[in-house]
């Protein structure tokens, strides 16, 4: 059962916003939003939107899933890949996610604009900080972010240290993602291979030790390196 904060009530109607749903009907969407009877939760995603949108990522996104049973079928998780977040690694990610856990994904890096920044948080996204990236995981959802910020990127990357002290006392899975032609975007499926996940216990650093989180980021960085030198 997942946890009582991932129920997402407005209007009187009853949404859980961490677990996919069956396609909604057109009608069914303008419905309700004519009557304003549909779920925002509290990092302001549409649950019933990000539904809606998963066929035509199912259409647009081709990927192979590797180990996806690392991802926890309930609860918190902080997932850490090697891509920054781009025009496609989001949704192969949260494609990705999806399939193997049947779970929305929350992924870091909402622009701070107001109409895009308002669409994209529909669909998932949060902000950029770890504040928020440990809200989410308080509430039991699945957060997504990159080991550095560049999309170019073969290897692990630099480590958020200021994001990972928002993943302290979480479970953190190293993720790597390989692209299906040059920049992503040829005709070969992309790879999500998911790692064991990585916890550091709770009593030996203190939620919010920069120390803490750098041995997180090292042991994260390690771990998805060990992911892409791995055939796949």
């Amino acid at each position: 059962m997942n946890d009582p904060a991932d129920v997402v009530w407005m209007n009187g109607s009853r949404h859980d916003a961490d677990r996919t749903g069956p396609f909604p009907s057109l009608g069914e969407i303008v419905r309700s939003r004519y009557t304003g009877r549909y779920p925002i939760d509290e990092f302001g995603a549409d649950p019933q939107l990000q539904d809606l949108v998963n066929p035509i990522a199912d259409l647009a996104v081709r990927v192979r899933i590797i180990d996806g049973e690392n991802i926890p079928e309930t609860g918190s998780a902080v997932l850490v890949c090697n891509r920054g977040f781009g025009v496609f690694e989001p949704a192969v990610l949260a494609t990705a996610v999806r399939r193997a856990s049947g779970r929305h994904l929350r992924v870091v890096g909402a622009p701070g604009l107001p109409i895009v920044g308002t669409l994209t948080r529909r669909l998932g996204v949060i902000g950029y900080d770890r504040s928020d990236i440990s809200a989410c995981c308080n509430l039991g959802h699945l957060v997504a972010l990159p080991l550095g910020r560049t999309w170019l990127r073969a290897g692990a990357g630099a480590p958020p240290l200021d994001l990972l002290l928002g993943a302290l006392g979480h479970r953190v899975l190293p993720v790597a993602l390989r692209p299906g032609g040059p920049f992503g975007t040829g005709v070969l499926p992309w790879t999500a291979q998911f790692g064991e996940p990585i916890r550091l216990e709770a009593g030996d650093h203190p939620i919010g030790d920069p120390l803490a989180a750098a041995e997180l980021s090292d042991r994260v960085r390690t771990a998805v390196d060990e992911l892409l030198a791995r055939p796949h």
